[in-house]
C-alpha cells in the first residue's frame, strides 16, 4: 500500500507552492494516521503510517475501521475507477490525542488524500473532496478555496477556529493542485502537546492506573448507552447486543484514547471489554 505522504513545515516547503497558482487551505485535523484500501475481493485493506493491519486492528483503530467499513460506498467506487486497488485514501482516525473535539459532531474519520496509481500522483484537493463525499465520507475542512497563492504570507497567516470544537485548530496544511504541500502548526498547541491540556482536567483526578472496573464506571454510563441506543434507532438499526457494545467501546475510545492507551495505564483491555459487555447486558435488560 502507498506510504504516507511528507507534509514539510511552511519554512521547509517546495519553492513554487507560495510562489504561483492557486491553494487550497485546509484544517490539519489532530488525529492518528489511517490509510485504507479496497481490495478486488470487497475486503478493505487498513493501516497506519508505518503498519498495515492484517487481522489484528489495534483497539485504538477499531472505531476508524468500523466506520469505514459501515460507510465507503464500494459500488460507487468501483463505478469511479476501473481498478479499485489502485486508489490509496489518507486519512486521520479521529480519537483523543491532544485535542478534546466535540466528539458527537466528529466523524470517525476525516479524509485528506488519496492517490492514483494510474496516475501515479496524488489527486488535487478538489477533487479528493468531492471523491470523499461521493463515498459518503467525510472530507477534512477547507477553511479557504482557490486562494492565490502569491496573496498568501505564511509567516502571517493565522490559524482560524476548528470546525470540529469550540478552539483553535491544530493547524493548516496548505495544498496546490499539482500535489505541493506544507503544514503551519497553531504555537500553542505545539507547546501542549503531549501534556495535559484544560480540557482533560475533568478527569485528572482518576488514576492512570485504575482497574478495567473503576474505569468502565467511570465511562460506560448509561447516558452513553442510552446516547448510542437512540443513535442506532434514528439510524433505523436494531439495539442489540453487538451493535450497542461495539459503539459505546468505540465511544468511549475516542473520547478517552489518551488515558486508556497512555503507556502509564497499564490497562488490561479485555477485562475493560468484559466490564462493559456485563453493562450492556445490564442496561438492555433494564430495557434500554
Amino acid at each position: 500500500m502507498k506510504d504516507f505522504p511528507s507534509v514539510p513545515r511552511a519554512d521547509d516547503a517546495p519553492p513554487d507552492l507560495f510562489e504561483r497558482g492557486h491553494l487550497w487551505i485546509q484544517e490539519q485535523p489532530d488525529g492518528a494516521p489511517l490509510r485504507f484500501q479496497l481490495r478486488e475481493s470487497g475486503l478493505i485493506r487498513f493501516g497506519d503510517r508505518t503498519r498495515v493491519f492484517r487481522d489484528d486492528v489495534p483497539e485504538a483503530y477499531r472505531h476508524a475501521v468500523r466506520h469505514v467499513r459501515e460507510r465507503l460506498d464500494r459500488t460507487a467506487l468501483r463505478e469511479a475507477v476501473g481498478d479499485p486497488e489502485s486508489v490509496v485514501f489518507f486519512g486521520a482516525a479521529m480519537h483523543k490525542r491532544t485535542i478534546d473535539y466535540d466528539w458527537d459532531r466528529t466523524p470517525s474519520v476525516l479524509g485528506f488524500d488519496v492517490w492514483s496509481a494510474s496516475r501515479g500522483a496524488f489527486l488535487p484537493p478538489d477533487s479528493v473532496e468531492k471523491i470523499y463525499r461521493r463515498l459518503d465520507l467525510d472530507p477534512v475542512h477547507a477553511f479557504e478555496k482557490e486562494v492565490r497563492a502569491v496573496d498568501f504570507d505564511p509567516e502571517e497567516y493565522e490559524i482560524p477556529e476548528s470546525n470540529w470544537y469550540d478552539g483553535p485548530a491544530a493547524g493548516v496544511v496548505v495544498r496546490n493542485k499539482t500535489g505541493d504541500r506544507a503544514e503551519i502548526s497553531h504555537s500553542r498547541l505545539e507547546q501542549t502537546e503531549g501534556s495535559e491540556t484544560p480540557d482533560s482536567s475533568a478527569d485528572a483526578a482518576l488514576p492512570s492506573a485504575a482497574s478495567a472496573e473503576d474505569l468502565a464506571e467511570q465511562y460506560a454510563t448509561d447516558r452513553r448507552f442510552e446516547k448510542i441506543a437512540s443513535e442506532l434507532r434514528d439510524r433505523d438499526r436494531p439495539v442489540t447486543f453487538d451493535a450497542l457494545y461495539e459503539r459505546v467501546v468505540d465511544d468511549i475510545v475516542r473520547e478517552q484514547h489518551d488515558r486508556l492507551f497512555d503507556d502509564a495505564a497499564d490497562l488490561d483491555f479485555g477485562a475493560f471489554r468484559s466490564e462493559i459487555a456485563a453493562r450492556t447486558n445490564r442496561f438492555l435488560g433494564e430495557g434500554g
